[in-house]
C-alpha cells in the first residue's frame, strides 16, 4: 500500500527571517509600552506624594504662625502685667505712711523669734518690687511732671507771609525748617508786625504739635512769640543759627517726643514757666533757650514778658 499524500514543502529561509524580525519588533514594542506605562504610574505616584508633602508643609507653616502669634500675645500680656504691677508698687510706695503703726501681739500670735525669717522674706520681696518699679516710676514721673525737653523747638526762616483768607487778624506763613518741603504756620501777628518785616526773619517754632486747621487753613507748627500787655513779637534765634537747628536747654537733656498728645496738654502745662528775663532772653524756669554753640534766643524789645 503506497502513501498518496503530497510531500511537505520546506519553508523559505527568507520568510523565516522576516517572521523573526516581525516578532522581535513586536516584542520590543511591548517592552517599550510596558516601560511607558510603568513610567506613567510612577509619575502619578510622585505627583500624589508631592501634593501630600505640599499639604504637610502648609500645615506646618500654619502651625508655626499660630505658635508665634500665641507667643507674641503671651509676651504682650506679660509685659502689660509687669508694667501694671510695677506702677501699682510705685503708687503704693508713694501713698504708704512714713511711720508704721505698732499693734501689741496677741497671745495667739507667734513670738518675734519665730517671725524673723518671714519678715526677712517680706523685706526681700519689697526690695525686688522696688527694683522692678524704678523704670516704670521714672516713666510715670515724666508723665506727671513734664519738662521742656519734650518740646521739639527748632529754628525756622519765614519765606512768605500772606493774610488769612477768612480772618483779618491772622497771617499764613510759609517757613523753611531744613526739611524737604516748607511748612505752613498760622499766627496772629497782623496787628503787631507788617508782613514785609517778617519775610526772611529767623524765628522759633514748636514743631511736634499735631497739625490743626485754623479757620480752614492747616497749621503745621506753632510760632513762639514774646508777649506783654502792649505788644507781641516773634522770638529771635542767634544770628548764626540756620533753619532746622534745635533749641535746647541746659539741665534738661531729654529727647523731644515725635508728636505731643493733645490729651496730655503738655504745652499748656509748660507755658506758665516760659518767659523772657530782664534782658529779653527767652527762658524756661530761668534756663535760657539756646542754639548750642551759636547763642541764645531773645525777644528784641520785650523783657519780663510771657511766651505763647
Amino acid at each position: 500500500m503506497t502513501d498518496k499524500r503530497p510531500p511537505a514543502s520546506r519553508a523559505d529561509p527568507q520568510d523565516e527571517a522576516k517572521m523573526m524580525e516581525f516578532f522581535t519588533q513586536q516584542l520590543l514594542l511591548l517592552q517599550e509600552k510596558a516601560m511607558l506605562q510603568a513610567s506613567v504610574r510612577e509619575e502619578k505616584k510622585l505627583m500624589v506624594e508631592n501634593a501630600k508633602l505640599k499639604k504637610d508643609i502648609d500645615d506646618l507653616k500654619n502651625n508655626l504662625k499660630e505658635t508665634q502669634r500665641r507667643k507674641a500675645v503671651k509676651l504682650h500680656q506679660e509685659r502689660v502685667l509687669a508694667a501694671s504691677v510695677a506702677s501699682k508698687a510705685a503708687l503704693l510706695g508713694e501713698t504708704a505712711p512714713s511711720s508704721p503703726t505698732h499693734t501689741p501681739l496677741s497671745r495667739s500670735e507667734p513670738s518675734s523669734t519665730h517671725t524673723r525669717p518671714e519678715g526677712r522674706r517680706r523685706r526681700d520681696r519689697r526690695g525686688a518690687g522696688a527694683d522692678a518699679a524704678k523704670s516704670s516710676e521714672s516713666v510715670l514721673m515724666r508723665e506727671q511732671r513734664p519738662d521742656v525737653s519734650r518740646l521739639d523747638l527748632r529754628v525756622a526762616r519765614i519765606l512768605d507771609v500772606r493774610k488769612h483768607p477768612d480772618s483779618e487778624s491772622l497771617f499764613v506763613q510759609e517757613v523753611e525748617l531744613g526739611e524737604p518741603a516748607p511748612r505752613t504756620v498760622v499766627s496772629g501777628l497782623t496787628n503787631h508786625r507788617p508782613p514785609e518785616q517778617l519775610v526772611g526773619c529767623l524765628v522759633v517754632l514748636l514743631c511736634n504739635v499735631r497739625p490743626v486747621k485754623v479757620r480752614g487753613v492747616q497749621s503745621q507748627a506753632r510760632l513762639l512769640c514774646a508777649v506783654n500787655q502792649e505788644r507781641m513779637e516773634p522770638l529771635t534765634p542767634p544770628p548764626a543759627a540756620q533753619p532746622g537747628d534745635r533749641v535746647t536747654f541746659q539741665n534738661y537733656p531729654g529727647e523731644p517726643e515725635k508728636e505731643l498728645n493733645p490729651k496730655q496738654r503738655i504745652w499748656e502745662r509748660l507755658q506758665p514757666d516760659l518767659s523772657t528775663d530782664g534782658k529779653g532772653v527767652a527762658t524756661y524756669k530761668g534756663v535760657a533757650f539756646e542754639v548750642r554753640g551759636k547763642g541764645l534766643c531773645r525777644a528784641p524789645s520785650i523783657s519780663n514778658g510771657g511766651i505763647k
